[in-house]
């Protein structure tokens, strides 16, 4: 998505070209290498370990932090490992999605007209806010101190990054409608006015 915006804005004249079918193919393909990379990680690691504290975790899906916390063995080798591939993999699209904001906003602030900034940043918005909302919920939960772990945080902060960015996704992107925009003001001014 970021490099899409950048494309759509650095580069208008060239996005039939750089956004074709053949890119759009690489780019959906590497996203789902690299997850599955991941998943096939962090799967082989979990049926690796033993469990010496029954088979039932606290969560609505078998999260990793969750089944370590019923194996007997010490797996902090094999998760330093882990941790380490995935950091790569999150500082890689980190690292991706900041250098093409940076020249987003560069190219922005060269654009003369007050409407066509704000058309552009319009754009980019939906995409900031779902990768902030993603980003903040999973950094929280995975990077958490132990002292303020509780099952019942653990299971709230697992939704929020697990349940809420894909439910408001679609939300979130629509916001650019105009017409949803007036039905939400009406929703809204109709809620304050049944509250009085």
């Amino acid at each position: 998505m970021a490099y899409d915006r950048y494309v759509a804005i650095c580069r208008p004249l060239h996005y039939g070209t750089l956004m074709g079918p053949r890119a759009c193919v690489k780019m959906a393909a590497a996203a789902w290498a690299s997850g599955f990379l991941h998943a096939l990680l962090h799967t082989a690691d979990t049926f690796s370990i033993p469990l010496c504290q029954g088979n039932t975790v606290d969560q609505f899906f078998c999260e990793i932090p969750q089944i370590l916390k019923l194996s007997c063995s010490d797996s902090y080798l094999r998760e330093v490992g882990l941790i380490a591939v995935s950091a790569c993999l999150v500082f890689g699209c980190f690292v991706f999605i900041v250098l093409s904001y940076v020249q987003i906003f560069t190219a922005l602030l060269r654009i003369p007209s007050e409407q066509g900034r704000h058309k552009a940043f319009s754009m980019c918005l939906p995409h900031l806010a779902v990768v902030s909302l993603f980003a903040s919920t999973s950094f929280f939960a995975y990077l958490k101190p132990p002292s303020i772990s509780s099952p019942a945080l653990d299971l709230v902060v697992t939704v929020l990054y697990s349940v809420v960015p894909p439910a408001v996704n679609p939300l979130i992107y629509s916001m650019r409608n105009k017409e949803l925009k007036d039905a939400l003001k009406k929703l809204v001014h109709w809620v304050q006015c049944q509250c009085q």
